[in-house]
């Protein structure tokens, strides 16, 4: 009945360094994480503690063995690359050739606005401290998702369910939300298929890349609805949805319409309120690409009885459906204003869409940067393929602030604002107050000596008097949240005295 529960983002930044396109993308990403830990005394022994996770496990109930397994699955294996733990709780690091921001888990759709662009904050400080660093070129960093010569990078989403909701239901009532989800929060890309080499505007960067309904990887043959099943939390309660289909969003209102929608159809999934009606897609995939190829939001898709459906029919569906469930059931959070915040943002979004999408400018990415896009054309006289359009779009995503065409806008009021500079600012160094990730992020704020690891269900300590390394399990996310804990921190002068507090030994 609400847009509330554990939710979270992973932003996957693209890289490129100035003056240096044959760079190795690693090095380059490593040294914005290091030298973001270096300034902010983060370059403490803390390690990732991988010991609960389990990439290979798959939803539909078995483990992809790890000979068969893509090298690019194999998230548990500590490979040595920059790893830190940030006292907001978030976790930065280098995932192959990309610096990551994964940000804490918060309960809210604005709350990920708040951290998740937190984050553009800590990789944009990262950057320009590496470029301090003797020898080493200025490095661009992208919110964004690909780089035009075929590869794809991830913004993924996370949200916490019940563990005894049938994973069939799952893939059967989200596969067409997914599908036809873009419209309301793709970023946006100049060129179609993987490559570009269709000179057109789509609204999606990922969507060229989804290749399956339903699957286990995410950077080859990426599904819908992907199926890794490894909840970060008590497994018999929960299961974790890993989202790989969603754009990397820099608008508040596209990032808060993306999580606050998927919130609330997981909800209607949990509580059975979508089974007597529904609408299946005969070719999602397909359909994806279809929806994404088409900015006039007026192509169809198939569905499996026949009938033709616009993506904007698909998105009024689950929204009436929403509505429905909402007056049915009630707002059982003692906060309702954002589950009705993001309903009638849902619902002025695709009316506004439906009349005329540059109606949107200012709170979706596709129409905002399209619409700038529009003005170059009309102005220079630019067809599809000029490759001063690819610079624009690229430019939307640079997380500079005096180079970033998305940050221009912003400074001149046409993109609007849900959460303000100060917010933000906060939220790069404070932690989620309702979430365990206030436990872990002032173990690190207070104590970073005596921790040894961490991850997000774990706190590991090294305390004096101790043979061995203890470890505080948090398996249930909203326990160690400021109520739970915050006088604990308070009356702890050290991390014994924290331990022995919680555990009273």
């Amino acid at each position: 009945m609400t847009v509330r529960r554990i939710q979270g983002s992973e932003v996957e930044y693209g890289i490129a360094v100035q003056g240096q396109p044959q760079a190795n993308p690693m090095i380059a990403a490593t040294h914005v994480v290091n030298a973001y830990a270096a300034a902010h005394g983060l370059t403490r022994r803390a390690q990732w503690d991988y010991e609960e996770e389990s990439p290979l496990r798959d939803a539909r109930g078995f483990d992809l063995s790890r000979e068969a397994a893509d090298p690019s699955q194999l998230t548990d294996e500590d490979l040595g690359l920059a790893n830190i733990i940030l006292t907001n709780g978030a976790r930065l690091y280098v995932d192959h050739a990309h610096p990551e921001y994964s940000s804490p888990e918060v309960t809210t759709p604005l709350d990920v606005v708040r951290w998740e662009r937190a984050g553009e904050h800590v990789m944009r400080r990262g950057a320009e401290l590496a470029a301090q660093i003797s020898g080493v070129a200025p490095i661009m960093l992208y919110k964004n998702n690909v780089d035009n010569k075929g590869a794809s990078y991830g913004s993924h989403e996370n949200y916490l369910m019940r563990r005894d909701v049938p994973f069939v239901q799952i893939i059967r009532h989200l596969t067409p939300f997914f599908a036809s989800r873009a419209i309301i929060c793709g970023a946006g890309r100049v060129g179609q298929q993987q490559d570009g080499s269709v000179h057109a505007f789509q609204l999606s960067q990922r969507a060229d890349y989804l290749e399956e309904q339903v699957g286990l990887e995410t950077t080859l043959k990426r599904p819908i609805i992907n199926t890794r099943d490894e909840p970060h939390a008590d497994p018999k309660k929960y299961r974790r949805l890993h989202v790989i289909v969603g754009d990397a969003n820099l608008a508040d209102v596209s990032i808060f319409l993306k999580h606050g929608t998927t919130s609330l159809v997981l909800a209607m999934i949990e509580d059975e309120f979508l089974v007597d009606e529904e609408v299946e897609l005969a070719d999602p995939v397909a359909a994806v690409h279809t929806i994404s190829h088409d900015p006039t939001l007026r192509a169809t898709v198939e569905l499996a009885d026949g009938r033709r459906l616009t993506a904007l029919d698909l998105q009024w569906f689950y929204l009436e459906k929403a509505r429905a469930y909402v007056d049915k059931l009630g707002d059982d959070d003692p906060e309702p204003e954002q589950t009705t915040a993001v309903l009638d943002r849902w619902e002025s979004v695709l009316t506004r869409l439906g009349r005329d999408p540059f109606a949107c400018s200012r709170e979706i990415d596709w129409v905002a940067k399209l619409s700038l896009l529009e003005q170059y054309r009309e102005r220079d006289g630019l067809e599809w393929d000029h490759a001063k359009l690819h610079l624009v779009d690229l430019q939307y995503h640079d997380i500079r602030r005096d180079k970033g065409l998305f940050y221009r806008l912003e400074r001149a009021g046409r993109i609007e604002r849900l959460v303000d500079d100060a917010a933000i600012e906060s939220a790069v160094t404070a932690p989620p107050r309702d979430t365990r990730a206030y436990f872990r992020g002032r173990c690190l704020e207070r104590f970073s000596s005596s921790v040894a690891a961490a991850s997000w269900d774990s706190v590991i300590f090294d305390l004096p008097g101790h043979d061995s390394l203890q470890r505080v399990p948090m398996m249930e996310p909203l326990r160690g949240t400021a109520e739970h804990v915050e006088t604990l921190f308070e009356n702890s002068r050290d991390a014994g005295e924290l331990f022995r507090a919680i555990t009273g030994g």
